[in-house]
């Protein structure tokens, strides 16, 4: 029959508490009800449980044995159930948990891995799992479940319009001209996209990238010749060091090359929108609002790279955060 015996917390409590007060009285003054409901409820539990749990002594009433078992182990429960309020009342707050997030290949180093170590430090019991995953394979992830978070570019988002998702712009990251560091341009004052408009372009091969090289250049009122083409930054970035041609680099996707400088355009540079979607409805999970939280911190304010003529490769300048109310496209 053990199977079928009910613990009920509240009137372990209760239990408890005549034993820390040694009469029903003061019992029923601690809890704020009246004796004769302390031991209405005593006498239930005592049935539940199928032992006698109070015993006559004089005129007051005592413990049995059987009592003192079922406290011992109830001591036991009521500090998991202690533990597991903290720990609810940690989730509520978003200090614990688990957030999945899916983001793309240039956002893991740059974004979602520093926001993941200052979410380790700060909230230990947050746990963060990150998946490299371009837009397409994002979002689906995103609508079925697999992960919570989604980062991707703007122009590769659903619209606003899609009930599925709510999104959230992030920041809008500088596109930095990579030129060979022996390039005439190199130290020119002032420089424009306009003015590499005679230059061979290395365009992206995958993704929206060469729409996006493409696009920034017709903005600045020329074509581009486009020369070369890979799917990748280092593939990319080696053309550029060759001698091969000039190319537009995301600043948060710049890597360290020695026979590469970065220039930062004065007056037409162009940027990519970078944002985060979310299941809709889920926007307000305090889990998810951490991890967005911890990922506009620590950025240093944009202003503080425009009048720096050059960045060479693996020192990049400040990301825009973007606090717009809508997103943008590009």
């Amino acid at each position: 029959m053990t199977g079928t015996r009910e613990w009920d917390i509240r009137k372990l409590r209760i239990l408890r508490t005549l034993s820390e007060r040694g009469t029903v009285t003061a019992t029923a003054e601690a809890l704020l009800m009246t004796p004769s409901a302390v031991s209405q409820q005593l006498s239930n539990l005592a049935s539940q449980l199928g032992v006698p749990l109070l015993e006559a002594h004089g005129r007051r009433v005592r413990l049995t044995d059987a009592a003192h078992l079922v406290l011992r182990h109830a001591e036991s429960v009521f500090a998991q159930l202690e533990r597991a309020d903290a720990e609810l009342a940690g989730y509520l707050r978003g200090e614990t948990g688990t957030v999945r997030v899916g983001a793309f290949s240039t956002a893991v180093p740059a974004l979602v891995v520093p926001a993941v170590r200052r979410l380790r430090a700060a909230y230990p019991g947050l746990e963060v799992r990150v998946r490299e995953a371009e837009a397409a394979e994002a979002y689906d992830l995103l609508s079925s479940g697999r992960v919570d978070l989604a980062l991707s570019l703007a122009a590769q988002a659903p619209t606003a319009r899609d009930p599925r998702f709510a999104l959230v712009p992030l920041l809008a990251d500088p596109l930095d001209v990579a030129l060979p560091a022996d390039h005439p341009l190199v130290g020119r004052d002032g420089l424009r996209l306009a003015d590499l408009s005679e230059e061979p372009w290395i365009f992206g091969g995958s993704g929206p990238w060469s729409e996006i090289t493409l696009a920034a250049c017709e903005s600045a009122g020329f074509v581009p010749e486009q020369a070369h083409s890979a799917a990748g930054w280092t593939a990319i970035l080696a053309m550029v060091e060759a001698g091969m041609g000039v190319a537009l680099v995301p600043r948060m996707a710049a890597e360290r090359r020695g026979g590469v400088v970065m220039r930062v355009l004065e007056r037409d540079q162009p940027r990519r929108h970078v944002l985060a979607a979310v299941r809709r409805g889920s926007e307000t999970s305090p889990g998810i609002a951490r991890v967005l939280s911890a990922r506009r911190k620590g950025q240093p304010s944009s202003t503080t790279h425009r009048a720096r003529r050059s960045l060479p490769v693996g020192v990049s300048g400040a990301l825009r955060w973007d606090t717009r109310a809508s997103c943008g496209r590009a």
